[in-house]
């Protein structure tokens, strides 16, 4: 009977439970959604690791992630070269060590790896071999812009004409069938290489600070990649220089070409621990790899010089 004699108390009473409520689901779906954006933040990108990072990084690499960085976890490579060092004009030149078409070649099974392996994978092939750095991790900014940047030229190149994807190369390398002279090399090297690169074969830096790199790359030496990199065989080396070398003018011989890649890779550099790990089947192993076990009774001075021919 109370009840009934105050109907206003009733009506406020009732006022104040739908605002509970709605209190209650406004919050609880602020948490959801918050708890929603949370998870996507979880798994997007950072705002950083963008094309335009990767094409930064292919080009500063010694700045960004050079062992002068001031920041000690930045410091992923070894040496001061650039990934532009050898992938001319940041990889966007069409011919030998293009990057144009890494989309077409990746994934693909590498017998070095021993299974197949993609674009991140190579990327830090690269870092531990022609950088003798530290493997990036998959997830990092670093990572993700350069795998951006890389897979960006793919469709930069579907969209060029066919006179635009045509190489300004010389006829392809073809392998002499002798042993490389590294003696001869060296006198193709004081002719043709040391105005660059310096008759000690240290390069020439950039500007006066070591942390930004080098115009023109040491050979070997402390700066230069590790004797587990790919421009470490005297073939791949070969067709390298053969068609690039001099920069801008490439005109050496298959001989020249050949013996002076031979004289560069009998020099001194970082080495790299573990090689014997690297091609689980020995018989993936190319010809020209200069570091054993091998399948075959050949000794390591003719994997690593010639000649090839059977």
């Amino acid at each position: 009977m109370a009840s009934d004699s105050h109907p206003e108390r009733r009506g406020l009473l009732a006022a104040v439970a739908v605002c509970a409520a709605i209190g209650a689901a406004a919050v609880a779906g602020t948490l959801y959604f918050a708890g929603e954006r949370g998870a996507e933040a979880a798994v997007a990108p950072p705002p950083v690791a963008t094309e335009e990072y990767g094409r930064r990084l292919l080009r500063e690499t010694p700045e960004l992630l050079g062992q002068d960085h001031p920041d000690p976890e930045r410091r992923m490579i070894g040496n001061r070269l650039a990934c532009a060092s050898c992938h001319i004009d940041i990889g966007t030149e069409p011919g030998t060590l293009t990057l144009l078409q890494t989309t077409e070649h990746y994934p693909r099974f590498s017998g070095r790896a021993g299974g197949m392996t993609d674009i991140e994978d190579r990327i830090n092939e690269c870092m531990q071999r022609s950088m003798h750095g530290k493997p990036l991790p998959i997830d990092s900014a670093e990572m993700i812009a350069m795998a951006s940047y890389l897979r960006s030229l793919g469709a930069q190149y579907a969209a060029m004409g066919a006179s635009s994807k045509k190489a300004e190369e010389p006829a392809g390398f073809k392998t002499p069938t002798r042993r490389a002279d590294p003696a001869m090399g060296q006198v193709v090297y004081s002719t043709k290489c040391s105005i660059c690169h310096g008759a000690d074969g240290a390069g020439l830096l950039s500007t006066g600070d070591p942390r930004k790199g080098y115009l023109f790359p040491p050979l070997w030496g402390p700066d230069s990649f590790n004797d587990g990199a790919g421009m470490g065989r005297v073939l791949t080396a070969a067709r390298f220089i053969k068609a690039r070398m001099p920069l801008g003018q490439p005109d050496l011989t298959d001989d020249g070409a050949f013996d002076v890649a031979a004289f560069i890779n009998s020099k001194p550099r970082p080495m790299m621990a573990n090689l014997d790990n690297d091609y689980p089947d020995r018989s993936t192993k190319p010809l020209d790899n200069p570091y054993g076990p091998y399948a075959d009774p050949f000794p390591q001075d003719q994997h690593k010089y010639g000649p090839f021919q059977p």
